[in-house]
């Protein structure tokens, strides 16, 4: 499982299981508070000294922070506790971090997957530098004209 809680047996064999949660998040994403969330979010990775995103982490030793762990920072909040329940009980991250930044634990977790997993479940590498761009271009994607 990854960080985001998301699964390879999710249940897409599964009559519209797949087609009501991608529905949640894009209503996530386009929401009020997903709205002001991904333009805040926007400003902290331009903000950012280092354009460097971590993956699988909020916040590593060497201080690179993941997309959300970005946001987080900027909002002067403690990711320790949310680092440390990586790898224990992740099914539980996504809703602690929506929780932080008060969004919908479906949008948490899909910007956690965007952030470490964006090619499905194969392994490609990308360094700090690319994923800071593709993740920059993607929340630029998710914000709507006029919000």
């Amino acid at each position: 499982m990854s960080r985001s809680g998301y699964t390879e047996d999710f249940g897409y064999d599964e009559p519209g299981r797949c087609n009501l949660y991608r529905g949640s998040v894009a209503r996530a994403l386009r929401g009020k508070r997903g709205q002001a969330m991904l333009q805040e979010l926007s400003e902290a990775l331009d903000s950012m000294p280092k354009k460097r995103l971590a993956d699988r982490s909020f916040q590593r030793s060497d201080g690179d922070v993941c997309t959300l762990g970005c946001l987080l920072r900027s909002r002067g909040v403690d990711t320790s506790e949310l680092d440390a329940a990586v790898g224990h009980d992740e099914g539980d991250v996504s809703q602690e971090a929506a929780e932080s930044l008060n969004i919908a634990r479906c949008m948490a977790a899909e910007v956690m997957f965007e952030n470490d997993d964006p090619f499905g479940y194969r392994v490609i590498e990308e360094t700090p530098e690319e994923r800071w761009i593709r993740m920059r271009a993607w929340v630029e994607s998710q914000i709507q004209e006029g919000t």
